[in-house]
């Protein structure tokens, strides 16, 4: 791969993590982190982060716009898929009857999930069908704010 490629791809994965920590949500970079914030009583949103245009264009609007709700859940951590490995494997690990996906959305309460938003629910959707579904979990599985 040439240099520019690698400058151009570290700006993309920097734009991303970004994007999602001014939504509000915190990263986890590593397995004890995941650990740490899944192992909190309450719901927790856990969005798989990716560099692919539906994760951009789609899953971060869609994690940033879905908050605006009058209920949400209690913790928002994002994990970086292809970027951060061990803690992606770890979050992964808790997602338990769901294939590997990114972008996508796993819902937790008290650190089991209960729903998941896969790739599939991503791309090729508009951004309001995905803020949708999102909502819809919340709706059921969170209180209000």
């Amino acid at each position: 791969m040439s240099m520019d490629f690698n400058l151009f791809m570290n700006d993309v994965v920097r734009q991303a993590r970004q994007e999602i920590g001014a939504a509000g949500y915190t990263e986890l970079v590593s397995p004890e982190q995941v650990e740490e914030a899944f192992a909190k009583k309450g719901t927790t949103l856990v969005m798989v982060n990716s560099v692919c245009g539906c994760a951009g264009g789609i899953a971060r609007p869609a994690a940033s716009h879905a908050l605006h709700y009058d209920k949400r859940p209690d913790q928002l951590v994002t994990v970086f898929a292809g970027q951060d490995k061990e803690a992606t494997a770890k979050a992964r690990s808790y997602f338990t009857g769901y294939p590997p996906s990114s972008p996508s959305f796993a819902l937790l309460k008290d650190g089991e999930i209960v729903t998941m938003i896969e790739r599939h629910d991503i791309e090729g959707h508009d951004p309001m069908a995905v803020v949708q579904k999102l909502q819809q979990a919340f709706d059921q599985y969170c209180d209000e704010v």
